[in-house]
């Protein structure tokens, strides 16, 4: 059975963009065209369909490294600030985006939300692993038994 483990991750995480649009529950928020990802960036992602990308990673993520909550996800999503000519520091990335997209994601009953952190749900888990079947053979290679 193919996993998510077993694709690459970013044809998988394109993959999974593609079906979450058409999961209504899905959609970005008035203010996700003028947002940045976090204080380290300049300026707004140029992809329109940013929101769909950044959630399905976000659904990858939390299916690899969870049960995880929204401080531990900030640092995977951020990076370097340049501060002109003092030496670069490491920033956190929006948490706002991750707060907003792991409800969404548990309003369409992908991930379930106890003490301990987000994890995903067993429908979650099939539809995940559906893209990922979906992408092994969509590529011609041969699927593992």
């Amino acid at each position: 059975m193919t996993t998510v483990y077993d694709v690459p991750a970013d044809r998988f995480i394109r993959s999974l963009a593609e079906e979450l649009k058409k999961t209504p529950e899905i959609k970005p928020p008035a203010w996700s065209q003028f947002a940045k990802t976090g204080v380290h960036k300049e300026m707004p992602p140029e992809n329109p369909d940013w929101w769909f990308v950044r959630v399905a990673s976000i659904m990858r993520r939390v299916y690899i490294d969870g049960p995880i909550g929204v401080e531990r996800m900030r640092t995977f999503y951020g990076g370097t600030k340049d501060r002109g000519a003092k030496p670069s520091r490491f920033r956190k990335g929006s948490g706002s985006i991750l707060r907003k997209s792991l409800q969404q994601l548990e309003a369409a009953g992908f991930i379930t939300h106890d003490k301990t952190g987000r994890r995903v749900s067993p429908r979650g888990m099939s539809f995940m692993d559906g893209v990922a079947r979906g992408v092994v053979e969509g590529s011609g290679q041969p699927q593992a038994a």
